[in-house]
């Protein structure tokens, strides 16, 4: 059979089996022919399920068992507050069931990131809506709760700094951060986050990109400032962004001792004319 011990919300099992085969779902006090590659269980709960195969002799091979809990349940939403720290718009998520995980969407649901931590932190001008929903450890997805970060007198938005020397700072004690804007040429955004001790720097994506120009230009320093010019040899990442560079972690092929304790600021720009809208996902980590 293949399926294994665990939670599940897919009650169709596969059977690989070269003979007949039959299954119990009351420890073998009755037992149903099965036909074809699969079948169904239904219900949530544990379930025990045997599986055994048999010629047309009669004989009957050992029986394979397989534990499961089966839950198709969607969980309940979670509830969402917002609070302010500086210029970083954090939105707090509770009401987790156990063992599940919450993310985010910035297109309306089509796509969803994982998040850590028990918050998004958000600072920019770039985004609008942003949906958290949490998924259950079967894979069950609560319905969505939205938030609008440009609604009039929210106080969510925030221009990025365009100096170098004094780049905005986002709030510590987040895991999961968006950085977003709009950038145009002579436009740059320039952002610092600070990673605490016993942690490091997971990933960095490129998680929105709208423009019909499709390069963009980045690069991240280790330093509370962005004063490396265009020294790349200062500078622990650098290059192009742009669509086709959605969801790639531009730290993968760093060092983890260059992504610990200390502050990363980023520089974003835009060099044609073209208005670019775009969102920077940095996701931190616990560590030993």
């Amino acid at each position: 059979m293949s399926v294994s011990d665990g939670v599940t919300r897919n009650g169709l099992w596969a059977v690989d089996s070269d003979y007949s085969w039959e299954f119990s779902l009351d420890q073998g006090v009755t037992w149903t022919i099965g036909s074809g590659k699969s079948f169904e269980v239904k219900g949530d709960g544990p379930k025990m399920i045997w599986v055994r195969a048999r010629d047309d002799a009669g004989n009957k091979s050992e029986i394979v068992v397989v534990t499961c809990v089966l839950d198709t349940m969607a969980p309940a939403p979670v509830a969402v507050s917002s609070s302010v720290d500086g210029f970083t718009r954090s939105l707090q998520v509770t009401g987790l069931e156990a063992n599940a995980k919450w993310e985010y969407s910035l297109d309306n649901q089509i796509s969803w990131h994982a998040g850590s931590g028990s918050a998004l932190g958000t600072l920019g001008n770039g985004l609008s809506m942003v949906w958290i929903r949490q998924v259950d450890l079967a894979g069950n997805a609560s319905a969505s709760q939205v938030f609008d970060l440009q609604a009039a007198g929210s106080s969510m938005s925030h221009e990025a700094s365009t100096n170098p020397l004094q780049p905005s700072k986002m709030a510590e004690g987040l895991l999961t951060m968006l950085i977003h804007g709009v950038v145009v040429r002579g436009d740059a955004d320039y952002v610092r986050w600070d990673i605490p001790k016993n942690h490091r720097v997971k990933s960095v994506r490129l998680v929105r990109y709208v423009s019909e120009d499709a390069i963009a230009f980045y690069a991240i320093q280790s330093s509370n400032v962005f004063d490396a010019g265009v020294d790349v040899s200062r500078m622990l990442v650098y290059g192009h962004m742009g669509p086709a560079d959605l969801n790639r972690n531009v730290l993968a092929n760093i060092s983890p001792e260059k992504l610990g304790e200390g502050p990363m600021t980023i520089w974003f720009q835009q060099t044609g004319t073209l208005p670019t809208e775009y969102a920077i996902e940095i996701i931190l980590q616990a560590v030993n």
